[in-house]
């Protein structure tokens, strides 16, 4: 079930038109946390109507999911990398410090952006700690998206977590 104040606490930074993601269950699988979202962009932030799902959507909607998956694992404390974090710990970091470091994706047919639904991952998170540099969170994901025709997007994206060990 989607927590929906928690829910609602991770979308405070978006602006209100902004806010694509509407439920969201999450689960664990071999220590490996996952979420299963539906969305809805009922008019795009940036530009006119394009029909389809786009990359910055994409990524909007990445973002978003991303954040939830994070800091319902923080809470039920499942999967793995986030063990000693609070949600105090998460919301400090949210923004500042959870950083994308590579992110594909591969449109395979349109997604109506009208009304989707999205997977997203997490594939490992490790501790690195680089010599001279700064430990931080290393976390491998995976993604998809697709609709209730034949629309499908999926990727993959490489998350760095910083400043926070």
């Amino acid at each position: 079930m989607t927590d929906n104040a928690l829910l609602a606490q991770v979308l405070t930074p978006y602006k209100d038109h902004c806010k694509y993601l509407r439920t969201a269950v999450v689960t664990e699988t071999d220590g490996h946390a996952s979420a299963r979202c539906e969305f809805a962009i009922p008019e795009s932030c940036y530009i006119d109507d394009t029909g389809h799902l786009n990359s910055v959507e994409v990524n909007i909607c990445y973002n978003q999911m991303m954040y939830y998956l994070v800091a319902k694992s923080v809470q039920e404390r499942i999967g793995g990398g986030f063990e000693s974090w609070t949600l105090d710990d998460f919301w400090k970091h949210q923004l500042p410090d959870i950083l994308i470091a590579r992110f594909t994706a591969s449109f395979r047919r349109p997604v109506d952006p009208r009304g989707f639904s999205g997977e997203l991952e997490f594939r490992s998170v490790t501790r690195r700690a680089p010599a001279g540099g700064s430990p931080f969170l290393h976390a491998d994901t995976a993604f998809r998206y697709w609709d209730a025709g034949s629309g499908r997007c999926d990727g993959e994206a490489t998350l760095a977590f910083v400043n926070i060990l």
